[in-house]
């Protein structure tokens, strides 16, 4: 049979028109999917796509876990023992303290302050802070914590060096060479290698009162110390109730001058009290009563002589 409707022709439609061309589908992707496309494959969302998305994942469940009171507790308890296993290792145990650098009365005054009871773990002992509670000690200069293997504690103390000796109204005290009080001193015979100072501020001038000494050196067995006098100058004391009275400055040199008189004229082994060189300019002597009485028997003895 054959259709009632007659094919149509090339180039025509049904009606006698020319015939639409068909149309063919474009295989360029969208703008969209292009975007999509080149999105994916930046290696920041592959990373994310990769990693980073089952890490968010897992964060979130360890979160959630981990958000329970009772899930925590059960962590803190696992970690409390590991830890109480680990520091009750024998190979972690202390048993001992040994001192070094310093003996008798120090040595006993640090184990005082560090009261440590044996047997105990090394993870229980604040090295830093033992340390700074031994240096705390007037006698310590410095200090050194460390635990050795076998269990000991060892504690080295550098201590301080006494340089002189300073007679305050807290009685006597022993200075080291930074101006800090090392410790007090019972009496003087204690430690007669030292230098007396005396005097209010004559700690914070203890390098001049040093050097004062060491310019008397040629007397120093007859000096029995030095006095600061008004926080600004010393007075150098000798025996037999002799005082050599320096200047504000340059007490060292005005000192070496003196030593230079003695040796010249004997001028310390003299009857005299004071020898004031408080003006380098001017000095002046004072002398014993009982010499000016004698002064003045010569001086008429030669008068009545001379009549």
């Amino acid at each position: 049979m054959r259709p009632l409707t007659p094919p149509l022709k090339r180039g025509g439609d049904a009606s006698g028109g020319r015939a639409e061309p068909p149309v063919k589908r474009d295989p360029a992707p969208s703008r969209w999917s292009y975007r999509l496309e080149r999105m994916m494959l930046t290696p920041f969302y592959l990373w994310m796509l990769r990693r980073g998305l089952p890490l968010l994942v897992l964060g979130g469940l360890i979160a959630s876990w981990v958000g329970q009171e009772s899930n925590r507790q059960i962590v803190v308890d696992a970690v409390a023992e590991a830890r109480l296993q680990i520091e009750g290792r024998p190979e972690f145990q202390v048993d001992l303290m040994t001192i070094d650098g310093v003996d008798g009365s120090l040595a006993d005054g640090v184990r005082a302050v560090l009261p440590v009871e044996f047997p105990i773990s090394s993870f229980d002992l604040d090295l830093e802070q033992m340390r700074r509670t031994v240096v705390a000690l007037d006698p310590v200069k410095d200090a050194w914590l460390r635990v050795k293997p076998g269990g000991v504690l060892s504690v080295e103390v550098e201590p301080r060096v006494p340089v002189a000796i300073w007679r305050s109204r807290d009685g006597l005290q022993l200075l080291d060479a930074e101006h800090v009080i090392v410790g007090p001193l019972a009496t003087r015979i204690e430690r007669p290698d030292l230098p007396l100072i005396a005097g209010d501020g004559a700690a914070d001038a203890l390098e001049e009162g040093l050097a004062v000494f060491a310019a008397a050196d040629p007397i120093l067995r007859r000096v029995r110390g030095l006095v600061r006098m008004g926080e600004r100058r010393w007075d150098l004391v000798l025996d037999r109730n002799q005082r050599v009275m320096l200047p504000a400055k340059d007490a060292v040199a005005a000192m070496e001058r003196i030593v230079a008189l003695h040796e010249a004229q004997d001028a310390l082994e003299r009857d005299v009290t004071v020898v004031d060189f408080r003006n380098p300019a001017r000095p002046t002597i004072r002398m014993a009563p009982q010499a000016v009485e004698t002064l003045r028997d010569a001086r008429a003895m030669t008068r009545t002589s001379g009549q």
